[in-house]
């Protein structure tokens, strides 16, 4: 049976070549992936406004615009998408500059369909993630941030920006490392058998996200306010009153559920299965007295508040 289609990963394949696109097209469809077929860098480009991609196959050697300019003007309308380059075998240079204008990966030609499908869905995979913490970033009114492996900044919302200043933290702008202190802080929560929160002075930050997703959610607190169990995690954790608190998993799972996340959504941004969501989800019910997600997340936002 093949995944709804909202589920399916979706592919740009970008070749001037109408065989080889054609070829991998099928390839890929064969896969139960939605594909949209390009002949050129600017056919590509036009494709974004009715087409939107978890990953790019893209040609090198194309008439017109290349593949190189291609790769950086969708890199630069879509930062987070990933733009696999498919290159002759031996091109040295090619791959350099390919990961020099924004792409992440690459495959050599002839093409392993094997190997495309399995560099594709990982890709894919991650920059659905992104897009997913991108968006609980930026639409909550909860101090939050995101940052990557490298310690640098991937988003922040205005509320975090705001609570770093009060706290005299600088808030740099994306892409940049984040200030030394804030940046050992992250570094110590990103251990899975570490503590879930960390202390900064008066802050207190709590990581949302899984170990293994490569990108950190965190939420930030005055740390007075967070000891009350004002909001955030520490408020949903508290909902059910002290005998029957959520575990701090289980915390970290409703808080997703209470912002609109599907557990598909819950499962990728804390890096487990949709199947330890729905069981995390069977204990939340139990120990809230409730029998519906609408009633959880009712319940959630009492805490909250």
């Amino acid at each position: 049976m093949n995944p709804a289609p909202d589920l399916q990963t979706r592919v740009l394949v970008v070749d001037d070549n109408a065989d080889a696109r054609g070829f991998i097209a099928r390839a890929l469809g064969g896969e139960a992936m939605a594909v949209h077929a390009a002949h050129s860098g600017d056919a590509a480009l036009a494709a974004l406004a009715f087409f939107e991609p978890d990953a790019v196959l893209l040609d090198v050697d194309m008439p017109g615009m290349d593949g190189f300019a291609t790769c950086a003007a969708l890199v630069d309308r879509h930062a987070d998408l990933p733009v696999i380059f498919m290159t002759g075998l031996g091109e040295t240079g090619h791959i350099v500059r390919g990961f020099e204008v924004g792409g992440c990966d690459y495959v050599t030609k002839p093409v392993a369909i094997a190997e495309v499908v399995a560099r594709v869905r990982s890709h894919a995979a991650k920059a659905r993630l992104a897009r997913s913490a991108r968006a609980a970033v930026l639409g909550s009114a909860v101090p939050m941030l995101a940052a990557g492996a490298g310690g640098q900044l991937m988003w922040m919302n205005d509320s975090a920006a705001a609570l770093l200043r009060a706290q005299g933290l600088a808030a740099v702008p994306p892409g940049q490392l984040l200030p030394a202190p804030l940046a050992s802080a992250l570094e110590s929560l990103r251990d899975d058998a570490g503590p879930q929160c960390a202390r900064l002075g008066a802050l207190q930050l709590r990581r949302l996200t899984g170990v293994s997703a490569g990108v950190t959610v965190v939420e930030l607190a005055a740390y007075a306010a967070q000891a009350a169990g004002e909001g955030g995690v520490a408020g949903v954790a508290g909902v059910a009153g002290s005998a029957t608190e959520l575990t701090p998993r289980e915390a970290e799972v409703m808080v997703w559920v209470a912002r609109g996340k599907t557990n598909r959504d819950v499962a990728e941004i804390l890096g487990m299965s949709p199947r330890t969501v729905n069981k995390h989800l069977e204990h939340i019910y139990e120990k809230l007295g409730v029998e519906t997600r609408t009633a959880a997340v009712a319940a959630a936002q009492r805490g909250m508040a």
